[in-house]
């Protein structure tokens, strides 16, 4: 069957080749994006056309106003939508007799007409067919009848089904050009929920469905995405999902007869990207939001190269050039890891690089050292030392890591600096060290607010923290998530050093993440129903103890003859909670954030939120020992063997604390990378010596090695012992 362009010039040869369209999913594709193609371009020439007269249409500019009444005619108004009366109970009923009977004339004719136009399927789920609806706070659909009858759909015999994507592709011609009302809006919102989409053998009705909701204006969009977050959680789950599983299945080679070759349909997955953002959009601006930020993830773009999607990005911007660098929320914290580390890489290499071409331009002796920031530490002085190493080297923080403890024989091949971090970390968080206060009510860290006049140690654990991130080590730190915000605001460093930095908008729930009893009794006085000028006695000023000093703010100008009231009681609250939060640890703040950008500095910063951060800085959360055991790779062993069986029977009953450790002892860190235990490369090697020996590990490889242990009661008394006094390098 030859496609032919004569077709498009009658109703009924279009729809003709519309069936055909249905009934062969291959020549769909090609029907269709010809169809589309010469429609546009009939389109385009029509406009184009000269006037009949350029000389008549000059002198006939005449404004309206000019004209008498009786000449005047009524601006053009929206079509009136026709009155359907069907309800959910007579279509439910339909459907029974439908299902009961096998006459299916009634139920094929609601589905032929209610999608055979933009004006239909308004008339169809319009709660009141002719009433504007034009607030984003109500899209005017009756979600009831709505999902009755996309439920009913796949229920119904095929040529039913065929006849709605007919119909549909009829809407989608329709209404290709002009510009959009809101009983447009309100089309796409229903055809986008349509189920038909699932399959395959539709995805190139869903793909111009989706190429022409991406783009609509911006004002539409905004729409748009307000009518998305009222959708139930379920239905609004099961989108996002549909959306991911068209970009996965575009991403991955398809079979010659079931989708268009990719060179021909390039805009399905920005077109499909772009409508998942207004979903992201919706759950972003939903309290609380409606899924997880992780379940936005497409793990297929684990498996490309994302690095030439970055470098797009960074060429090109947010401009036409489509990268998934611009819609960062579809990105897994594994892939941004990975391109952070192959960023930092690319910097270590360029920085080594230029070491060495220093020296030979100098005719110097070239010391390989060069190419590494070198830190050699005492234990005995373990900060002090560290402190005064990454001051002095400040040119190398972008170089590889390499951490020397003076007096022991260990090599560095990634353990001593694991080592080297989690016991800095430890030393700098104790509250005896004074610049972070532990708060116990959220158990975590947060930064002292006396004053003083230098704050470079803060600036030093900032370039710390960077370090670990730069150098892919997680860390063993509590700081609340808001911290993470306040560290990409802004995410580059601006030129202008009286830019402010670390200012992030602060919220009561921000302030409950730091200190939960202040922010409650807050939201208390946001509820009061009394007097709060009277009952409270507060003013526009605040208190705080510094170094066993109490000492007065103002939150505005005269703060403290200002009273609080019912009135003002909001901007009390927020003055209140950007002053704990923002202004009052200032300096130590920005201090903190030039150290980390100091060293983490890319443009890969600005696809994170700042719960992915948290993640880079201190790993995954969750300690799952399972996961590990099915990921362990052996040497001299099978995981048969009953010393490995018994290795995992007391590890898998170990509690929580025994498990960290053993962590620690394997991989010179307790703390899980991202991606979780599978990444870990895990492996339990056999040593042949005595079973009176204690397990050794290789920190730098992540091995640990046992010796053949006979029973599970001596192997859980050798590990026990061993990963409880695990600390000190030496060599065999």
């Amino acid at each position: 069957c030859h496609f032919k362009c004569s077709c498009l010039d009658s109703l009924p040869d279009l729809l003709l080749c519309t069936n055909y369209m249905i009934a062969l999913p291959f020549m769909q594709i090609n029907m269709f994006h010809h169809l589309i193609f010469v429609t546009s371009l009939k389109l385009k020439l029509w406009r184009e056309l000269p006037p009949i007269c350029s000389d008549v249409r000059q002198k006939q500019r005449i404004s309206i106003d000019t004209l008498p009444p009786e000449v005047k005619a009524p601006f053009p108004s929206e079509p009136v939508i026709p009155l359907r009366t069907k309800t959910i109970k007579e279509f439910q009923e339909d459907m029974e007799r439908a299902t009961t009977s096998g006459d299916w004339r009634d139920v094929r004719d609601f589905y032929l007409t209610t999608f055979d136009s933009f004006l239909e399927i308004n008339a169809a789920f319009k709660r009141e067919a002719n009433a504007p609806f034009n607030t984003i706070e109500d899209s005017g659909v009756n979600s009831k009848f709505l999902n009755a009858v996309y439920d009913a759909l796949l229920c119904t015999p095929q040529d039913i089904q065929k006849s709605v994507l007919k119909g549909i592709i009829n809407s989608l011609l329709r209404e290709w050009k002009g510009p959009r009302t809101k009983d447009d809006l309100r089309a796409y919102f229903i055809l986008v929920q349509n189920p038909q989409y699932s399959s395959t053998s539709t995805y190139v009705i869903y793909a111009h469905l989706l190429r022409q909701i991406a783009g609509l204006s911006e004002a539409d969009h905004h729409f748009l995405v307000h009518w998305f977050k009222k959708l139930s959680p379920r239905r609004f789950r099961q989108l996002v999902e549909r959306f991911l599983h068209f970009i996965s299945t575009r991403l991955l080679p398809a079979p010659p007869d079931e989708l268009p070759p990719l060179t021909r349909c390039s805009w399905w997955i920005p077109a499909a990207t772009k409508v998942l953002a207004l979903f992201n959009a919706a759950n972003s601006i939903s309290t609380p939001p409606i899924m997880s930020f992780t379940d936005f993830y497409n793990i297929t773009l684990d498996h490309i190269d994302i690095m030439e999607q970055y470098r797009t990005w960074q060429s090109h911007g947010n401009s036409n050039k489509f990268s998934f660098c611009q819609f960062p929320f579809i990105l897994s914290t594994v892939v941004k890891k990975a391109i952070i580390q192959r960023d930092s890489e690319q910097q270590m290499i360029s920085m080594a690089r230029q070491s060495l071409v220093n020296k030979v331009s100098r005719r110097q002796r070239v010391d390989m050292n060069l190419l590494f920031l070198n830190i050699k530490v005492r234990r005995a002085q373990l900060l002090s030392d560290s402190l005064d190493e990454l001051s002095r080297k400040r040119a190398d923080l972008k170089k590889k890591l390499k951490v020397t403890f003076v007096g022991e024989a260990g090599l560095d091949m990634g353990g001593l600096t694991k080592e080297w971090f989690l016991l800095l970390v430890r030393q700098i968080f104790h509250i005896d060290y004074g610049m972070f206060t532990y708060l116990k009510d959220s158990r975590c860290h947060w930064f002292s607010s006396w004053k003083c006049d230098n704050y470079s140690e803060f600036q030093l654990v900032g370039t710390l923290m960077g370090l670990a991130v730069y150098n892919s080590i997680a860390l063993d730190i509590h700081f609340p998530p808001y911290c993470y915000k306040k560290l990409l605001t802004p995410p580059i460093v601006p030129c202008d050093q009286n830019t402010p930095i670390g200012m992030a908008t602060a919220t009561l729930g921000d302030l409950q993440q730091v200190m939960p009893d202040l922010a409650h009794g807050l939201g208390e006085l946001l509820c009061y129903e009394g007097n709060v000028e009277e009952d409270f006695y507060l003013t526009f000023q605040v208190f705080q103890e510094e170094l066993g000093v109490v000492r007065s703010y103002n939150l505005k100008p005269g703060g403290d003859k200002i009273p609080v009231n019912k009135q003002n009681r909001k901007e009390y609250v927020q003055l209140y909670a950007g002053f704990l939060l923002n202004k009052s640890i200032y300096k130590q703040f920005a201090a903190f954030y030039r150290g980390f950008h100091s060293v983490c500095a890319s443009d890969a910063l600005m696809l994170l939120r700042p719960e992915e951060v948290e993640m880079l800085v201190c790993g995954s959360p969750e300690l799952d020992m399972s996961t590990l055991q099915r990921a362990a790779q052996y040497e001299g062993y099978s995981k048969a063997d009953l010393t490995v069986r018994c290795f995992w029977d007391v590890v898998l009953d170990f509690p929580l604390e025994l498990q960290k450790k053993l962590l620690h002892f394997a991989t010179g860190s307790d703390r899980v990378p991202v991606g979780g235990l599978a990444d870990l490369n895990f492996k339990i090697a056999k040593i042949d010596v005595s079973t009176d020996w204690l397990p050794i590990s290789h920190t730098c490889f992540n091995q640990i090695c046992l010796p053949p242990y006979k029973s599970r009661k001596e192997l859980k008394q050798k590990l026990t012992i061993a990963i409880s006094n695990a600390e000190g390098f030496g060599l065999e």
